[in-house]
């Protein structure tokens, strides 16, 4: 009776992996696949604590860690994270943008049928100019729901690495447009509206989440190639006073107001020292002294970058011991899954520090919701291609747009540019892989202006 019972359990066991397997390969109908599904396992919560919503997100984290190996681990701490088939967990792109609406930039969202386009919001630069932290918070809301509808059809992930709130010092940085400006305190006061409205979720849990926001790129960092120095040897000379007074206050406030979810850290050095694996910059300032919940992710290959441009490390083994002892949870790109293993096996890092990355960022899935199976039963699930694109979405950019415009006043006669000719009209293209290029919803009425005055006029789109 004994053997007929473990027989028993032994299959039973067997055909859940392969329903699982089969469901995370394929889906269920057509339909996309969330771990924890019951449409592909019935019984996952009784079966997977990690699964069981009635438990704290410690216990879920710790347990789902506990089932995984080590070869399941490291291909968990990259952006493209690997799928676990014998626990029905799919694979999962952590990058996803949003720095004025979704964006298609990141590998993490799709514009396809039903959802093609998403409300595109003005550039930060203009927005931030409007002084009005309600406005900010709003379309970081807005934000939010469109990307809400598009996880809920299988177009996007949850997790936004956005905000930008680097410090534009140097106007030569072609990435300034993303950023609040140059002054510190506006930045702050950006960051923290803008993460509040994406991350805010509706209901008594203060600890969940609507979607996970990022602020980036943490620091002293805005340039990409000049005058010979690219991003991935530059060496930021910054002093103290500097680094606390300028450039580290606006990822401060993403921390200690906006409660953000995620930091990224930089490709530069800092006095010296990679951002990414900088004890004192990540495990010292923005979890200990700021108190991150969350993870702390790369720029993409800056954990490559550190070894193989920066020659920071003699080996790749000794590049993952240095990103991930200093405080590094999750890397954009393949760095860490290619070397982690063996980082462990030759006793440059101890499994335990590997636990303790996947703990800060699939505790944020967890908070999430990405584990509570199909999204359509829990909040936010009833949101889908009617709440993207939406009136009150063009609306509120196009209040964005007004509040945000600033015009130089010369008395006596128009702006001397304005004298004897028309402004057009102009919309940006997609022309590249820019985190500004976007997918609009449609193109708006604009307004150009003549030396009488200011004209509206409707441009079509090309």
């Amino acid at each position: 009776m004994g053997f007929m019972q473990n027989l028993d359990r032994v299959f039973t066991t067997l055909l859940i992996v392969l329903l699982g397997l089969l469901h995370v390969l394929y889906g269920v109908n057509g339909q996309p696949m969330f771990p924890c599904d019951t449409r592909a396992i019935p019984n996952a919560r009784q079966i997977y604590p990690f699964c069981n919503t009635g438990l704290s997100i410690k216990d879920r984290a710790n347990d789902l860690i506990g089932r995984l190996t080590l070869k399941e681990k490291a291909q968990l701490l990259v952006d493209r994270a690997g799928a676990v088939p014998r626990l029905g967990i799919p694979s999962y792109e952590w990058w996803s943008e949003a720095l004025h609406g979704v964006s298609n930039v990141g590998p993490g969202t799709h514009f396809a049928n039903p959802i093609p386009a998403a409300t595109s919001f003005p550039q930060v630069i203009l927005t931030a100019a409007s002084f009005d932290t309600n406005l900010w918070e709003a379309i970081g809301k807005a934000a939010s729901t469109e990307a809400r509808a598009m996880y809920n059809v299988g177009l996007g992930g949850l997790t936004y690495w956005s905000p930008n709130v680097n410090i534009f010092r140097d106007p030569r940085w072609g990435r300034g447009q993303e950023t609040p400006g140059e002054d510190p305190v506006l930045a702050g006061k950006y960051a923290a509206s803008y993460v509040r409205g994406l991350q805010t979720a509706d209901g008594p849990d203060p600890n969940r989440l609507k979607v996970a926001a990022c602020c980036k790129h943490y620091t002293a960092y805005d340039l990409d190639n000049w005058a010979g120095v690219d991003r991935f040897h530059f060496d930021a000379r910054v002093t103290q006073q500097d680094l606390h007074d300028t450039y580290n206050p606006p990822f401060e406030a993403c921390v200690t107001q906006g409660h953000v979810a995620s930091i990224m850290c930089s490709y530069n050095k800092v006095n010296g020292v990679p951002t990414c694996a900088d004890p004192v910059l990540l495990n010292g300032m923005v979890r200990g002294k700021w108190g991150l919940n969350g993870y702390i992710a790369s720029d993409c290959d800056s954990a490559e970058v550190l070894f193989n441009s920066m020659h920071y490390t003699s080996t790749p083994e000794r590049a993952v011991a240095d990103v991930i002892g200093a405080g590094l949870d999750l890397n954009c790109g393949k760095f860490l899954g290619d070397h982690t293993e063996a980082a462990v096996r030759d006793g440059k890092l101890q499994e335990s520090a590997v636990d303790r990355a996947l703990f800060n960022s699939i505790s944020v899935q967890m908070r999430l919701g990405l584990f509570d199976g199909n999204p359509t039963t829990q909040p936010y699930g009833n949101l889908g291609p009617r709440d993207v694109c939406t009136p009150q979405h063009h609306q509120l950019a196009l209040q964005a747009a007004r509040e945000g415009i600033v015009l130089l006043k010369k008395p006596e006669q128009s702006i001397a540019i304005f004298q004897h000719q028309i402004l057009g009209c102009y919309w940006t293209q997609r022309t590249g892989n820019n985190h500004h290029d976007w997918q609009l919803c449609r193109y708006s009425v604009h307004i150009h202006i003549t030396s009488t005055g200011p004209q509206q006029t409707h441009c079509n789109s090309v």
